[in-house]
């Protein structure tokens, strides 16, 4: 039985079409995810200010490193942004350098060095449900933005590093 013409070009039809999606679909996916890096970056910048007061308060209670008070934390202007591999989650890592001071009674009090200034990377992290930034009071001690996502390459991949944060809103 002989398929019919009009059937054969709908079907040729529908594939063309099938196929042209196909192509376009990365190149779509790539632009949008774009886009909303984008915006991600400003909102960023406009919400900085407050984020880094956030970050502060947050992990100045949180009792870490055991027996310091953080008294200080200055946040260097470079933000790095990474990308979680497995969840797609956007991070800004900022350069942060943290003043401490013994806590009485905390078992640090002898210890030279609590006077010494502490560099770490401030994490901050992108809710795309919410599209808004958030902290949790994280410092990864030791390591620079860009170490710090090398640490943890198999977890983080860099997207991009020292954009200035520009002004706050």
């Amino acid at each position: 039985m002989a398929a019919d013409p009009w059937t054969l070009a709908a079907l040729a039809a529908l594939a063309v079409i099938a196929l042209a999606v196909a192509i376009a679909w990365k190149p779509l996916r790539a632009a949008r995810r774009e886009a909303r890096f984008a915006r991600a970056r400003q909102l960023f910048r406009q919400r900085r200010e407050w984020l880094e007061a956030k970050f502060f308060d947050l992990a100045s209670h949180s009792g870490r490193p055991r027996g310091l008070r953080w008294t200080d934390c200055e946040f260097a202007d470079e933000v790095t942004y990474a990308r979680d591999r497995r969840s797609g989650q956007l991070s800004a890592l900022v350069a942060v350098t943290i003043a401490f001071e013994a806590i009485e009674g905390g078992g640090m009090e002898e210890v030279e060095a609590v006077a010494n200034l502490r560099a770490a990377t401030a994490v901050f992290q992108f809710n795309g449900r919410d599209r808004c930034w958030q902290s949790d009071g994280r410092a990864i001690f030791n390591l620079n933005p860009t170490e710090a996502v090398e640490h943890f390459r198999s977890d983080l991949e860099l997207l991009v590093h020292g954009v200035v944060g520009g002004p706050s809103c």
